[in-house]
């Protein structure tokens, strides 16, 4: 078969001005644009937010930053993150937002410093991935449902070689679980004898899932291990993959270049 072709601790500059625990108001919105903008706005000042674009052709598979997306191991979401640290409605010059939020947060790809410490030592950040395997051709695959990604799976979903980027859509895109505040163990992800077949029988470089890990909860750290000790593969985790059919794309993915960072959000389109 040849396929044809086809953001986290970071602060946003502000102007001096409020303390960034001020209590949320209407001058200081937690989430810009996200409340209702219905009250008394004309048509013309009301934000479409979109998922595909360009008639069909272009579909955005990261997933927005909300205090109630899922964070690893919590119940209550990722909180909040972002605020208006300068407001123009209270004297300031311009508005300007800062944020804080952890690396692995919402869609996002790891370094191979995530789980090796000398690779972490050795500056093998975010800002050292090569954006070469998170651009390209890829093939968006359906696993099949209730099942940890094995060997066996691995095997059953006959991926040939020569396909270098491949999404993998499970059972958690049925169940909206990266929509859904509560993380939940019960994801599928992969299993490490899934990740070592992956590794040892094709040529896949970049693995997207739909979930916070590409790792089953119940075998995190093995698979991790396997896909990042030689420093060629790269994980993109937490796709938004419910809007798209299975089959072949151009996929395009940024992290953010946070030069010391083992993990980024990142923004990923995939183009029919």
């Amino acid at each position: 078969m040849t396929v044809p072709p086809l953001l986290l601790l970071l602060t946003l500059p502000s102007l001096p001005s409020l303390l960034i625990h001020a209590a949320i108001s209407d001058a200081y919105p937690t989430i810009p644009g996200t409340a209702p903008i219905d009250g008394g706005f004309s048509d013309d000042l009301k934000p479409i937010r979109r998922e595909v674009y360009g008639e069909g052709k272009i579909f955005d598979i990261s997933h927005r930053y909300t205090p109630d997306m899922p964070a690893w191991d919590s119940k209550e979401g990722i909180g909040r993150f972002l605020w208006l640290a300068a407001s123009m409605k209270n004297g300031s010059l311009a508005n300007n937002s800062e944020m804080k939020i952890p690396t692995h947060t919402g869609t996002h790809v790891d370094s191979p410093g995530h789980v090796y410490d000398e690779y972490y030592d050795a500056g093998f950040d975010v800002d050292s991935l090569d954006l070469q395997v998170l651009n390209g051709p890829a093939l968006l695959v359906d696993v099949p449902r209730n099942k940890n990604i094995t060997a066996e799976v691995m095997k059953s979903l006959n991926i040939p070689r020569g396909v270098r980027r491949v999404l993998f859509r499970t059972l958690n895109t049925d169940r909206r679980l990266m929509f859904k505040k509560e993380f939940d163990t019960s994801y599928v992800g992969f299993m490490k004898d899934g990740a070592q077949w992956l590794v040892d029988n094709t040529d896949i470089k970049l693995v997207g899932v739909d979930y916070l890990s590409v790792a089953a909860y119940d075998d995190l750290i093995p698979p991790h291990l396997v896909f990042l000790k030689g420093r060629e593969t790269i994980l993109v985790e937490g796709l938004k993959l419910d809007d798209v059919k299975a089959g072949v794309y151009s996929v395009h993915c940024l992290p953010l270049r946070l030069v010391g960072a083992e993990g980024s959000p990142i923004r990923c389109i995939l183009i029919s």
